[in-house]
């Protein structure tokens, strides 16, 4: 269903950065937002009827302050009943199980949001994090990047990138060291590695198709 540009576009806050710079891009493309108040916004008779999940920091930080809340909860049952989700940066790979940034402690796992399969691994090389513009891969028949320019360019910031076990899951892969997942797709939930909001008229397009999903 084709969203309508009164339809308000929810993002989560919880106390990660570039938060403006994702309502700044929703502005531009005359789309309403506005912050989701707290967990309790996105239960079966939430006003938004879709959310973003955006930010950087640590997996295992993140994680923890997610399940304290009670956000970690609340997404997951968001993403169960396939309302449209948009993850970007640690929003794509706390979608995953587990994270090499967060390693066992005291044999206590630090577990992820666990919505998609797979793990969060390291760079294997010396030059980490990865900054800056890097050409993405998209794969045929992706909704989110439908419209953009085979390889286009996006903004990238990390030093993780997330393996999913199912290789249907990958809507787009970049080169960094390896190939790696720089995107997924199933059905209304959607995530990225990079920064749209960041990345010109490629990742406002983007962030336009997903607003149609």
């Amino acid at each position: 269903m084709t969203a309508a540009a009164g339809d308000p576009v929810g993002v989560i806050n919880y106390g990660a950065g570039n938060l403006g710079s994702v309502m700044n891009a929703l502005k531009r493309l005359g789309r309403e937002a506005c912050f989701v108040p707290g967990p309790e916004s996105l239960g079966p008779h939430s006003a938004f009827r879709r959310i973003i999940f955006p930010g950087d920091g640590h997996f295992g930080t993140a994680m923890n302050s997610l399940e304290q809340s009670g956000y970690a909860q609340a997404i997951r049952d968001w993403i169960r009943l396939d309302r449209p989700f948009l993850g970007i940066c640690i929003g794509l790979q706390l979608l995953f199980d587990c994270s090499e940034e967060a390693p066992p402690v005291d044999g206590t796992e630090t577990r992820g949001l666990g919505m998609v399969s797979g793990a969060v691994l390291r760079f294997p090389g010396r030059k980490v994090p990865q900054i800056g513009w890097n050409q993405t891969r998209a794969r045929p028949g992706s909704r989110l990047f439908a419209g953009i320019p085979e390889n286009s360019f996006f903004y990238y910031i990390h030093s993780y990138y997330a393996a999913p076990d199912d290789d249907a899951l990958v809507a787009a892969e970049a080169e960094y060291y390896l190939s790696y997942c720089a995107a997924v797709e199933r059905g209304n939930l959607a995530a990225v590695q990079f920064h749209p909001e960041k990345s010109g008229k490629a990742g406002l397009r983007l962030l336009e198709n997903w607003i149609g999903f």
